[in-house]
């Protein structure tokens, strides 16, 4: 009986240690499983942290972008000083224009006189010949000067002997180092009806000579010729300088499709060249208005004078030699105004057209 108690007791003990067993490991896997979630969340919540805002970067003044890059602002000195000094600084002298200007007075002690000066000028008949040949040659230039050097960028980047290409762009953009003093000696020899070295040719071969200089039509090729020979070559090195900003991968995916040289051309080249070109023909065509005074004075001559006096030596003659400098004041202000009308038309046009402006 003992012995059936005992076995009953150890059975009922065994039982209940492994109930207690069985409970203590449930509550240690309950546990654990609460921990781990507890973990994990913490996990959670630590990758999905809202990141607090990003501090906003202080506002950089001028004195931290003049320490950045003081040696760009450095070399601008230069220029800078050369177009306040010798550009902006002398525009005050346009009031001289609406002045009876003296020289022993001064510009502001000069009395007023409004626009007496333009209604002179407009009354002038020589005024208006030396306008219509301003726009005459200047046009004549803009036609055959502007597409000369992107002619030339062109012939000379499809060169690929380099020493060749080197020598060429050197001889071209060289007679844009010569004063026009030089280029005008140099016109003489060449083209002087007596002793030139072209007309003393014809003679030789028995032809009749040409009056290159003292021809009207004649004289305006000549004049428009030897201009594209002293700046087509300086031209030139800015459309280069585009055109070596064209990927070399372009011409060569051409060349593996087919495409010849014209093609490429037509295709890469003239694109790539297109905001350039507008944006020197909207400056070009500005300057339809204005006229430098060197070339017309030493390549004209009193035999076309018809087509060689412009407003630059008109100004020369009615405004400096006779001490006019109202005179003088007033034509270079209207040029200047005309000027910038024009450049404010093209540029709309080049804007509206859907083109690259100056602006």
């Amino acid at each position: 009986m003992v012995l059936v108690q005992f076995m009953v007791l150890s059975k009922m003990f065994c039982f209940c240690n492994i109930h207690y067993v069985k409970k203590f490991i449930a509550g240690l896997n309950e546990e654990r499983n609460k921990k781990g979630d507890r973990n994990l969340m913490s996990e959670i919540a630590t990758t999905t942290k809202i990141p607090a805002p990003a501090k906003t970067p202080k506002k950089k003044n001028i004195i931290y972008y003049l320490k950045k890059d003081w040696i760009l602002y450095l070399m601008l000195l230069l220029p800078m000083a050369y177009f306040i000094i010798f550009k902006y600084i002398p525009m005050y002298g346009t009031i001289i224009a609406f002045k009876e200007y003296n020289p022993f007075e001064g510009v502001f002690k000069s009395p007023w006189i409004g626009f007496d000066a333009f209604k002179e000028i407009f009354g002038m008949s020589d005024f208006y010949k030396a306008l219509r040949n301003t726009f005459m040659l200047n046009l004549f230039d803009l036609v055959m000067s502007f597409p000369a050097p992107i002619i030339l960028a062109i012939i000379i980047n499809e060169i690929k002997i380099s020493w060749f290409k080197r020598t060429s762009q050197t001889l071209l953009y060289l007679p844009h180092f010569l004063s026009w003093v030089i280029i005008g000696g140099i016109v003489l020899q060449v083209f002087s009806p007596t002793t030139g070295i072209i007309p003393s040719l014809f003679k030789s071969m028995g032809l009749e000579s040409i009056a290159f200089l003292t021809e009207k039509w004649n004289w305006l090729f000549t004049y428009t010729g030897v201009g594209v020979w002293q700046s087509a070559g300086w031209g030139m090195i800015i459309y280069l300088a585009a055109i070596s900003g064209i990927s070399p991968e372009l011409y060569e995916a051409a060349e593996v499709d087919g495409a010849g040289r014209l093609r490429r051309i037509w295709h890469i080249t003239l694109p790539a060249l297109k905001p350039t070109i507008i944006v020197l023909l909207i400056l070009n065509v500005g300057k339809i208005a204005m006229i430098g005074f060197d070339r017309p004075f030493i390549i004209g001559n009193p035999q076309v004078y018809d087509f060689s006096e412009v407003i630059s030596t008109f100004v020369y003659k009615v405004g400096l030699q006779s001490y006019r400098y109202t005179i003088a004041t007033a034509i270079g202000l209207f040029q200047s105004v005309v000027g910038m009308i024009l450049i404010l038309v093209t540029n709309f046009i080049a804007k509206k057209s859907g083109e690259q402006g100056i602006w």
